[in-house]
């Protein structure tokens, strides 16, 4: 049995009791992880892919220990400049142990459905707030249309009501201006 299941922004795959190097994981050595976002799961007759994800899917991990990755590397030159430029990289990663794969045994905590819901009322009330944001220019532009007019005619009309300073500035900045006058 192998699923794929996405670790620290990539894409695995993973099987029981195989040991994998991932990016460095925030948790301490010796604790256990479960990964939700899970594509795909196989066994030998049977084969559930994602729409993206599985629902009720989970994938049970352990770290093993944290390390850095071989050094890599890099050297620059162009030849006959004398240019040269050498730099090394170490990836800083964890070593998990895959423990369990399951296909429906995961269940969401209180705690995770109680976030989720107020993340969901967090998003409700920023969309309305982007409403009445843009509900609020709407009306003030419509009393003078000064949107619909192009640049050279509000510098005529800047020009017009006497302003001075209009010559470099951009449309937003010269419906501003006439505005304030």
């Amino acid at each position: 049995m192998y699923a794929i299941v996405e670790i620290a922004g990539q894409q695995f795959k993973v099987a029981k009791d195989r040991q994998l190097f991932v990016h460095r994981l925030n948790q301490e050595e010796g604790k256990q992880l479960t990964f939700d976002r899970v594509y795909l799961i196989s066994d030998d007759a049977n084969t559930t892919v994602g729409a993206p994800v599985i629902k009720g899917a989970s994938v049970t991990a352990t770290v093993n220990k944290h390390l850095k990755g071989d050094k890599v590397i890099i050297f620059k030159k162009k030849r006959r400049k004398g240019y040269q430029k050498k730099n090394g990289h170490r990836q800083y990663l964890s070593q998990i142990t895959i423990d369990s794969i399951s296909l429906g045994g995961s269940k969401k905590s209180s705690d995770q459905q109680a976030s989720s819901a107020d993340d969901k009322a967090e998003k409700s009330e920023t969309q309305s707030k982007a409403t009445e944001t843009k509900e609020a220019p709407k009306t003030q532009a419509s009393d003078q249309d000064l949107n619909d007019l192009t640049v050279s005619e509000l510098k005529a009309m800047a020009k017009d009501k006497g302003l001075e300073g209009y010559s470099s500035l951009k449309k937003a900045e010269l419906i501003e201006l006439i505005e304030k006058a």
